[in-house]
């Protein structure tokens, strides 16, 4: 299937499930913590598939490869982030694990795209 649209991109498509799953996620975390890592892990969650998106609507070459590294980087953020998390008990080992997964596989496929365009 060609690419018309960022919405065709895989990586595209497991970030936006990744997002859905850390939304869920935090929904449990402390109250005093909306305004602290709970915004900051979902900011960072947000970030990947809206980063591809910008960049790939700013077409191909250099543009649309920056845009797919500022997405990894915040990928990197987001599981620093999901490991403070653990740390303060605010997720389970199996939680962070299963996010974790999905990030690594978000992160193999936003890898195997930045490849592709450079």
């Amino acid at each position: 299937m060609a690419v018309r649209t960022y919405k065709d991109l895989e990586v595209w498509q497991r970030a936006m499930d990744l997002v859905v799953e850390v939304y869920r996620a935090t929904n449990g975390w402390p109250r005093e913590e909306m305004y602290g890592l709970t915004i900051q892990v979902r900011r960072s969650a947000v970030s990947v598939p809206s980063n591809i998106a910008e960049g790939q609507g700013r077409g191909v070459g250099s543009e649309f490869a920056h845009h797919v590294r500022i997405a990894q980087g915040s990928l990197q953020e987001l599981e620093t982030q999901l490991m403070i998390a653990r740390r303060l008990s605010y997720l389970e080992d199996n939680k962070l694990e299963e996010l974790l997964a999905l990030a690594g596989e978000v992160g193999r496929l936003n890898r195997g795209l930045h490849k592709s365009i450079v």
